[in-house]
């Protein structure tokens, strides 16, 4: 920096501490549990991008937080989260039900609380986690069932329709 002007150092320095609190921004963003999810590999199929037009602006009585990554939806600062384009589960065992004509496939938690469901026959897939404090999971389900439903099925792990 010899030969720099005092400005010109004031100016460098003023611009590299501007450069780490950016970073520094977009790190805690990535690190926060509303942004710590991660895209489904599929995450920027075309029916992603459609879904994300329709994501409601509330569910479960909670706002939908600011989220930047395709195919991610998170209410509640967490309390719900939604991935579209999670890789499609295989034919499976699992307990599976049936809203609104959106077979859902429970999946397991890690003893957290949460609820894990994800979309059967339709690709791209979508994953929900409800949260154990949320009241009324239910009828998020349902929103959210009505939400995936334009996502074209091509199979259902229940005969005949389920519950």
């Amino acid at each position: 920096m010899r030969g720099w002007s005092r400005r010109r150092r004031v100016a460098a320095g003023l611009a590299g501490a501007g450069l780490l609190a950016g970073a520094g921004l977009a790190v805690g963003e990535l690190d926060s549990p509303v942004f710590g999810l991660a895209q489904g590999p599929f995450a920027q199929d075309p029916a992603c991008a459609r879904l994300a037009d329709r994501y409601p602006g509330r569910l479960a009585g909670a706002t939908r937080d600011r989220v930047t990554f395709e195919g991610l939806a998170v209410w509640g600062h967490g309390a719900v989260e939604l991935r579209c384009g999670v890789n499609p589960p295989a034919p499976t065992t699992d307990a599976c039900v049936s809203v609104d004509g959106v077979d859902w496939v429970w999946r397991e938690t890690a003893g957290d609380g949460r609820k894990k469901l994800v979309t059967y026959g339709r690709s791209p897939a979508v994953e929900i986690s409800i949260a154990g404090s949320v009241s009324g999971p239910d009828a998020v389900l349902v929103d959210l069932s009505r939400l995936v439903a334009p996502i074209p099925e091509g199979d259902r792990c229940l005969a005949g329709g389920g519950s």
